[in-house]
């Protein structure tokens, strides 16, 4: 846990953030991004087998058996409480500048100090 001092915009983020209510209660807007499970596969295999030492079969048995499964059931399903969802990765510079300039605007929607 973090404490953070008021701002305009706070960024959260989470792989399990919408899965609770009371959570999600508190955000203006919610936004989850979608990325293929190819890439996410690609990316727990570079980080875990060159970061955490870890062998190709390992990591595969670990995605197959619990990653994989508990995506399904609690990341996925979570996804319809977004706002927004922005495919491919994050890589989508439409959605991507759309996200910039809600930002942008929740920034200067009041000039008046945070009280």
């Amino acid at each position: 846990v973090r404490v953070v001092q008021p701002h305009r915009v706070i960024l959260v983020e989470g792989i399990l953030i919408f899965a609770e209510a009371r959570l999600r209660e508190l955000f203006d807007v919610r936004i989850f991004v979608d990325t293929p499970d190819d890439v996410r596969l690609i990316r727990r295999l570079r980080r875990d087998i060159s970061e955490r030492g870890r062998t190709l079969e390992s990591v595969l048995d670990q995605w197959m058996l619990t990653v994989r499964p508990m995506y399904l059931r609690f990341v996925e399903p979570s996804k319809r409480y977004a706002h927004v969802i922005i495919p491919e990765g994050g890589l989508n510079e439409v959605a991507m500048d759309m996200v910039i300039a809600r930002i942008q605007a929740l920034q200067e929607r009041n000039e008046e100090p945070i009280p």
